[in-house]
């Protein structure tokens, strides 16, 4: 099972399952995304040929395996998460003014600003039209997830108000621009796995921390020897100004008078254009305390993510979410 985490699912049975469930949703997201047009067509299927971790997909299957996760709307709810998905990223990058994405040219450094954003609208509507077939109630969730989105997007733009603690608004961020949607995942996958109601809303909390667990931890790959596995250059967020928790907590630690994340709050907001200035700063980044409180940060949110799993009976499936709660954090040592 590679597609994402490489996680290793001991249980055979369940493994095989969710290996051909990711080939069919693979098979129908090149399906979704084709367009008549040769432009949107081409600029449309620009991400999804870059590949991917395809989190959130594995994750919708992961618990539709608590139920019965043969069904075929398993498949189609995880077709929609993952195509809400790569066309928040079109927008991100436009917002973001990123490089690459997936090892690929952003989009909108090919196409231009405007086509990227319309491209990522094309994917939100194809989205929308996979999800109608889903039911009504799968409408009203997709709907409420696409508002989340666009709130963290607004908010990471804005920033914290001088009333606001710049770490508890930055998890606020990453619940509303990734949690959402990979609680959202979760939730689709009990709800056509024909699980309980009480399961359902397990999924959605696990989801919810598990997504800013994932996001946490690529903080810390992104500054440091980890590796990548986004395709972004290292240190991009340093060399932009996106605050990222490493980052945040410096700053912190500066005000309360550490010397040290002085000097570094310094580096970070001096000029970072240089290869070798960047590299610097990040260097100095990882001598510091703030990553391993980062790291431990990480993984308090993926404990916590495992914490809500204890109500489920023992199965297959409840062994492989803790697997995939362990192996997001994992990613960072």
């Amino acid at each position: 099972m590679t597609a994402s985490l490489d996680l290793p699912v001991v249980d055979a049975a369940l493994a095989e399952s969710v290996r051909v469930g990711m080939e069919t949703i693979e098979s129908r997201l090149r399906e979704a995304v084709q367009q008549a047009d040769q432009l949107a067509d081409t600029a449309s299927r620009h991400l999804v040929e870059a590949g991917g971790k395809r989190i959130r997909p594995m994750l919708t299957l992961l618990a539709a395996s608590l139920g019965d996760g043969s069904r075929p709307e398993v498949v189609e709810a995880g077709v929609v998460v993952e195509l809400t998905h790569l066309a928040s990223l079109y927008h991100d990058d436009v917002m973001d003014s990123a490089d690459q994405r997936r090892g690929a040219a952003a989009a909108h450094l090919v196409w231009g600003n405007q086509v990227a954003i319309l491209v990522g609208d094309l994917l939100f509507a194809r989205a929308s039209r996979v999800v109608a077939d889903l039911g009504p109630e799968a409408v009203n969730i997709q709907a409420a997830t696409f508002e989340r989105l666009c709130l963290g997007q607004m908010h990471e733009t804005v920033g914290p108000s001088p009333a606001d603690d710049p770490i508890a608004h930055y998890l606020q961020v990453l619940g509303d621009k990734t949690g959402s949607l990979i609680a959202t995942a979760g939730r689709f996958g009990a709800m056509f796995g024909g699980c309980p109601p009480e399961t359902v809303d397990i999924m959605v909390r696990y989801g919810e921390l598990v997504g800013v667990a994932f996001q946490l931890a690529d903080d810390v790959i992104d500054l440091s020897s980890a590796g990548r596995v986004s395709g972004k250059v290292q240190g991009t967020d340093l060399r932009e100004g996106v605050p990222t928790l490493p980052t945040l907590l410096a700053r912190r630690a500066a005000g309360n008078g550490d010397a040290e994340a002085a000097r570094i709050v310094a580096m970070l907001d001096g000029d970072l254009s240089e290869d070798a200035r960047l590299a610097e700063t990040i260097a100095a980044l990882n001598e510091h305390k703030v990553m391993d409180a980062a790291r431990d940060e990480a993984a308090r949110w993926a404990q916590e993510a495992i914490a809500t799993l204890e109500p489920l009976p023992e199965s297959p499936a409840k062994v492989a979410l803790r697997q995939f709660a362990e192996a997001v954090v994992d990613r960072t040592r």
